[in-house]
């Protein structure tokens, strides 16, 4: 069964070079990168488009921890479930839970923009997704 959100074969050159980097921050036999190893500031031409949430669980949230200022820095700070979602984030919080439940990276793509989500191992989980937007 393909899983929701699954990577296809080819991606836009940015958000490759957003999956290779997280493919980059492997540690060791690692499967998932240490949160604390991504920054924004490693893409400064594409920090406007990118973003930060982290995740809590008991129960599964999301927050927006780092948000470029193309896609709206003012939602810094609020829960997923607390705010409107509206392009480029429509479907992200069942992005995220997929991202969270497969431990994989995922994609959500519609007319107008492609969005990748990747997770993020701290504390002995998922504590962070890292995010990038391609506007097409």
């Amino acid at each position: 069964m393909k899983p929701p959100f699954a990577l296809p074969s080819r991606l836009s050159p940015d958000l490759q070079r957003v999956v290779a980097y997280w493919e980059g921050l492997l540690r060791g036999s690692a499967e998932i990168p240490f949160s604390d190893d991504a920054k924004l500031a490693d893409f400064p031409d594409m920090a406007e488009r990118m973003f930060l949430i982290d995740v809590f669980t008991m129960p599964e949230r999301f927050r927006f921890a780092q948000v470029g200022s193309a896609l709206g820095a003012d939602l810094a700070g609020l829960f997923l479930d607390e705010t409107r979602l509206e392009q480029p984030f429509e479907f992200l919080r069942a992005q995220c839970a997929a991202a969270v439940e497969a431990a994989a990276p995922t994609l959500h793509s519609q007319s107008g923009y492609a969005r990748v989500v990747l997770p993020m191992w701290g504390d002995g989980r998922i504590s962070m997704l890292l995010g990038a937007v391609d506007p097409g």
